[in-house]
């Protein structure tokens, strides 16, 4: 059997286009994949067609209501509810969390900061491809290959592209794998650390980058200039390639 790892999928509801492709071009730099609509009809049909894990209702839409709307979304759907809207009375922030929204942003906010909120909710509703650490007894027969290289989960493997095999330390293993879990998206350094952290140990955000580094040496041609492992400044780190997932 054979599985692509593909990106989240957000829709952003607003009526204003040039919201909505700002939002867009933003969330797709951080590995996701987005529709943007415009009328609360749009996303009727998109939970139809191709249901989102997630997302971004503005309240002042056209023709109908955004309480309605996500109303409607609680009542017949299971996926992340941010409100994004101008409206920043308590009364109407209240009324959004009341009918069941996951969270709740005034206009304008910080593109960042609203990714974190996203990444929260997301980890929260256990959304497909969500952020967390993989099972190991359930990935333990998984082989991941990308840009040549293969890793053997089950047998703790990584075969370079001249099927030389390459030795892995423990934190390094468990690195590799998160990336490859959640290819083409941005892990913070805090998110690493959950994905990577074993009881048994004590870590501190800024070990992360020792052992990024770790990795770049073994994977990358120089590591000092890495077209894979990709450091996103202010965000964290990126696997920037396709990654294919094999099941025996």
């Amino acid at each position: 059997m054979t599985l692509l790892v593909t990106p989240q999928h957000i829709a952003v509801l607003d009526d204003e286009p040039d919201i909505t492709g700002l939002l867009a071009n933003y969330l797709g730099g951080q590995g996701y994949r987005v529709s943007q609509l415009h009328r609360g009809s749009a996303l009727d049909e998109l939970m139809s067609a191709d249901p989102p894990a997630l997302v971004l209702l503005d309240l002042g839409l056209p023709g109908e209501d955004g309480f309605v709307i996500a109303r409607r979304l609680r009542e017949h759907h299971h996926c992340g509810l941010i409100i994004i809207t101008g409206r920043g009375d308590a009364v109407d922030k209240v009324v959004g969390l009341e009918i069941g929204a996951d969270d709740y942003v005034v206009k304008p906010f910080d593109p960042r900061e609203l990714v974190a909120r996203i990444r929260s909710v997301l980890r929260r509703n256990r959304t497909p491809a969500p952020l967390a650490a993989p099972d190991e007894q359930a990935q333990s027969d998984c082989r991941y290959i990308f840009s040549g290289w293969t890793f053997d989960a089950g047998r703790r493997e990584l075969r370079s592209p001249h099927d030389e095999d390459v030795p892995l330390g423990t934190a390094e293993f468990h690195l590799l794998r998160a990336f490859v879990e959640n290819a083409n998206r941005v892990l913070s350094r805090t998110q690493l650390l959950d994905l990577t952290q074993r009881s048994e140990t004590v870590t501190f955000d800024r070990s992360i980058d020792s052992q990024v580094s770790r990795l770049r040496k073994k994977l990358e041609p120089d590591p000092r200039r890495p077209g894979m492992l990709k450091t996103v400044r202010g965000d964290g780190y990126l696997l920037a390639t396709r990654v294919t997932v094999e099941h025996a």
